[in-house]
């Protein structure tokens, strides 16, 4: 330590201003699932039980580096599918993959068993990944495999999906069911998360022979939009999805009844369960959700009834602040608690909040510092406690015309064609 001049100067420089706040990118994407024909060496197929087995790959999705060697199995579908949701003027996708391997056992059931119990230990590997990608992705799918239920069980992939996702602060959209309605709402029925957006509808797309027509996941596809949804909003989570085409379908794996103005067709129910659904559009054709090509519709999680946070993109922009708050608050952990220390803070937390209510992320906020909260207990102890009141903004999913006749429009034409009676007879 050096010392102090007897004669001469000292300068110090103090850090009790508030600490600005860089965008957070909620828009990485990871998919944990097989893929036949990968290249073994760049992505090794992990198997449950030997945790080194698993190896967590981060690449740029226009890199053919990676992508030419992920074979054509669900993977390789899975980053094709995020390609092809590419926003204008946006290049690749960010995008971490974790190879599982396929089961073996003496039928289809047994390898469905032992495949899924792989990607269940994949997911764990997905836990620990952020570290050793440098990346924490908030996009999770595990393709093809989370729509097969034996009996009434709820699918072990789905069923292990929340505490990852928690974990990471991240979101998962997974298919489930969709050979028919009850079908899939019965799967919905297993899942309570409001991280988890459920899928009715599978893709139909061109095999990767560019002739034949074969049905792949959906969940992938939406994945991709709602990352397209965040590159045009500047890279922020805080942007509804819903109503925006799905590109390189070339059909869906059925079709789903929609109409804007009728709550009783099927798409409609399936919405009402919080299914997310992809329905095509039709030229001229009143209640229809666009003129042409597929269109997902979809807002909600699978949270409880009654949850206040069951619109999942306002849970991503939840997660988003938190982690911008994290962010803020660790460069003030470790300091003396002063008066203008802990106003630096607060401010600080007040600053970020300004900026999104100033672009249009939520509609309001408030900071308060309240005394009774901190009792001289809690402060000797190292504690302090702040109240922040945030709503985030909601997503347009309902448009109600009160339409009534007007009376006085007609009140107003007697008047107007008197005016002008009156006028041509003084002429």
């Amino acid at each position: 330590m050096a010392t102090a001049p007897v004669f001469g100067t000292i300068d110090q420089r103090f850090s009790d201003e508030p600490v600005a706040l860089g965008p957070v990118d909620f828009s990485k994407i990871a998919f944990v699932s097989t893929s036949t024909g990968a290249d073994d060496t760049l992505f090794p197929a992990g198997t449950a039980g030997d945790a080194s087995s698993f190896k967590a790959v981060r690449f740029s999705s226009s890199d053919v580096t990676f992508t030419s060697k992920l074979g054509t199995g669900y993977l390789a579908d899975a980053v094709a599918a995020v390609n092809a949701q590419i926003a204008p003027g946006s290049q690749a996708a960010d995008i971490t993959v974790i190879r599982c391997a396929e089961g073996t056992g003496g039928d289809t059931a047994a390898k469905l068993v032992t495949t899924q119990a792989n990607i269940v230990a994949g997911l764990q590997v997905l836990k620990a990944a952020p570290s050793s990608i440098n990346a924490t992705p908030r996009l999770v799918g595990c393709p093809g495999y989370t729509a097969q239920r034996t009996g009434t069980d709820a699918n072990p992939v789905v069923a292990a999906l929340p505490e990852v996702l928690s974990a990471l602060l991240a979101i998962a959209v997974v298919d489930v069911d969709d050979s028919n309605r009850d079908a899939a709402i019965d799967a919905r029925e297993t899942i309570g998360s409001d991280r988890i957006m459920p899928v009715g509808v599978a893709a139909r797309v061109f095999d990767t022979d560019g002739a034949t027509v074969i049905t792949r996941p959906m969940a992938p596809r939406i994945l991709g939009l709602i990352s397209r949804a965040d590159f045009q909003n500047g890279g922020k989570p805080f942007e509804p999805f819903a109503n925006r085409q799905i590109h390189g379908l070339v059909g869906a794996s059925r079709d789903i009844a929609f109409d804007l103005r009728d709550g009783s067709v099927e798409g409609q129910q399936l919405l009402a369960a919080e299914v997310s659904i992809v329905v095509r559009g039709e030229v001229d054709v009143d209640g229809a959700i666009a003129d042409g090509g597929f269109v997902f519709i979809g807002t909600d999680n699978c949270a409880t009834d009654g949850d206040a946070w069951q619109q999942i993109h306002q849970v991503r922009g939840a997660d988003a602040i938190d982690v911008e708050h994290q962010r803020a608050t660790r460069q003030f952990l470790g300091r003396k608690i002063s008066a203008s220390d802990a106003e630096a803070w607060i401010n600080s937390l007040k600053f970020n909040l300004r900026d999104h209510k100033a672009g249009n992320d939520i509609l309001g906020y408030k900071v308060e510092f309240k005394p009774d909260e901190n009792s001289p207990e809690q402060v000797r102890a190292g504690r302090l406690t702040v109240d922040l009141g945030i709503e985030e903004a909601p997503v347009f999913r309902v448009a109600k015309r009160n339409v009534r006749r007007y009376r006085q429009a007609v009140t107003d034409l007697v008047a107007d064609i008197a005016a002008r009676i009156n006028a041509s007879a003084i002429l």
